[in-house]
């Protein structure tokens, strides 16, 4: 059976010279959240325990280091103007571009994947050990992401931006399905009642979420998940 998969066309797309004031602060606390979550263990703390002055202290310094970053235009969507304007140019990658692209991935894939192997082992075991989980599992993890980042394996952070009318789609896709997917399980741990059948539930409900939220990007369903074919000029937030 085919499978019909929106796309978008390069000369299409409307074009600007330059970024607003409010798109670039706009990208801001996207980043704040993504550099913020890298310590993993301390961002379990939060929300097992309300968190402490270490997560504060953290936040202030990366809110601190962002900010200068997009001030000077090195933060993905806080540069003055578009970095990539023709989809078929090779370009190179700018390092910042490549460094928030992995850590964005790692918020992505590093809590998806502990929580999705935690909601496992609760299903099968009706144990939790999400602690345990996370304290042995974070960190490995986030050497495999930083070493694919650093080889430019992963989608957006390669070396060069000729395939980001593909790889964005990729990225965004991964973010529509990982936050629903963790949106929805934070509310079901909230309201759910602590019971083995809630937690085989819990394992079904998320995984059904990125299954379906993954369908819906890979047919170019959701925004900003759409192929970009070649044309004339792009721009790619």
């Amino acid at each position: 059976m085919a499978i019909s998969v929106r796309v978008e066309y390069a000369h299409q797309r409307k074009m600007r010279n330059r970024n607003t004031a409010r798109y670039r602060a706009a990208h801001w606390p996207i980043w704040i959240w993504v550099f913020f979550l890298a310590p993993g263990p301390l961002t379990f703390s939060l929300f097992d325990r309300g968190g402490s002055a270490s997560n504060w202290i953290w936040l202030g310094i990366v809110v601190i280091l962002t900010g200068i970053a997009a001030l000077f235009g090195q933060l993905p969507g806080a540069e003055p103007a578009p970095y990539i304007l023709r989809f078929t140019e090779d370009r190179p990658n700018p390092r910042y571009r490549r460094i928030c692209y992995t850590f964005a991935w790692n918020a992505l894939l590093n809590f998806a994947l502990l929580n999705l192997a935690g909601l496992a082992w609760a299903a099968a075991t009706g144990q939790w050990r999400m602690k345990q989980i996370y304290a042995h599992g974070y960190t490995p993890l986030l050497i495999v992401i930083l070493l694919l980042g650093a080889f430019g394996i992963l989608p957006r952070v390669r070396r060069s931006t000729q395939g980001e009318g593909w790889e964005r789609r990729y990225f965004y896709g991964a973010v529509w399905a990982v936050t629903a997917a963790q949106t929805l399980l934070l509310i079901l741990w909230k309201t759910l009642p602590k019971t083995h059948a809630a937690d085989i539930a819990k394992l079904v409900i998320y995984c059904v979420v990125l299954i379906v939220m993954g369908a819906l990007a890979a047919c170019g369903v959701l925004p900003r998940t759409r192929p970009i074919l070649p044309g004339e000029l792009m721009v790619a937030d």
